[in-house]
């Protein structure tokens, strides 16, 4: 049986720290994904213009130290030499590419968590970081493992999927740019659904509401809707050939942290991860195209 992977975590101002660590650390837990324990964190700077990093990191380290027994030590570095591969939490996406690049000669592999980057630009430099010192990396929102969502497509493999239409919360942070803060879920909802491929973006939006609008190259239309209502249920209609299904992702017995978790670990495990490096970035792109088609009220093309 393959030794579990010591695993380091960098950025400790999310609720997924505690959340990771449930699942990862505690083989009680009803939805324990083995493969790997958190055994060295570092805090991180908290950033000091956003709230929700600086008023939770300490809470969270001292959940991580005293329940967990995690080492807490003093730099990303640090993690990286004591670790066989890192889950860099930070919630503010502004942060991760300068932490990735004091830990990529390290040459561990690397789960970046959501927003992955808050610009095009950044991603693309973090993958040719990645390149570089050959370190697999992985990034995405939870919602793309939502047990009902993988259910469904499994399901029907077979059938062709002629367009989908995903919703969520749709909340706004102003540090992080538009839809990367809440966007970015029902997002990679429907590119999990549709794939990489999309054309152009438009967005309709008010106080209360936004309606992304993408078109693929081969005419498929994904739309993403969002609610700033107090409505925070996840789901998505995929439409198909043969007629149209409902997934409602927030009624999933399994977490959809489990479900990423388990394709983080075998990514840790194997140096390959489950999403392909050019769909991350058109992800990206898609979120950026958005946000500007949002303020400026016409079609964006994607680059």
């Amino acid at each position: 049986m393959q030794q579990p992977l010591k695993l380091g975590m960098i950025g400790l101002d999310t609720s997924h720290v505690t959340a990771f660590a449930a699942i990862l650390n505690d083989p009680g837990h009803s939805h324990h994904v083995p493969g790997g324990k958190i055994a060295v964190a570092y805090p991180g700077v908290p950033s000091a213009d956003f709230a929700l990093s600086y008023g939770r990191v300490q809470q969270y380290t001292d959940e991580l130290s005293e329940h967990y027994q995690v080492a807490i030590v003093d730099s990303a570095e640090a993690v990286a030499e004591q670790c066989d591969a890192v889950l860099l939490e930070s919630v503010d996406g502004r942060v991760h590419l300068e932490l990735f690049k004091a830990i990529a000669p390290y040459g561990k592999p690397v789960f970046i968590d959501k927003p992955f980057t808050t610009s095009g630009a950044e991603a693309k430099e973090i993958f040719d970081i990645a390149a570089r010192y050959q370190v697999p990396v992985m990034s995405c929102s939870s919602l793309r493992y939502s047990e009902g969502l993988t259910e469904n497509l499994l399901s029907a493999q077979d059938s062709t999927i002629i367009g989908a239409d995903c919703h969520g919360p749709m909340s706004l942070e102003p540090t992080q740019p538009g839809f990367f803060w809440y966007g970015i879920h029902s997002v990679e909802m429907l590119y999990r659904i549709l794939g990489r491929g999309c054309l152009s973006v438009s967005v309709t939006t008010n106080d209360d509401y936004d309606v992304i609008t993408g078109v693929w190259k081969d005419g498929r239309i994904g739309v993403v809707r969002g609610n700033r209502k107090g409505n925070y249920q996840f789901g998505a209609l995929i439409h198909r050939v043969e007629g149209t299904s409902y997934v409602d992702a927030s009624a999933d017995a399994k977490p959809a942290y489990s479900g990423m978790l388990e394709r983080v670990i075998r990514m840790f495990q194997s140096g390959k991860a489950d999403i392909d490096t050019e769909e991350t970035l058109e992800i990206i792109h898609f979120l950026e195209s958005a946000n500007n088609s949002r303020v400026s009220g016409t079609t964006e093309i994607l680059p």
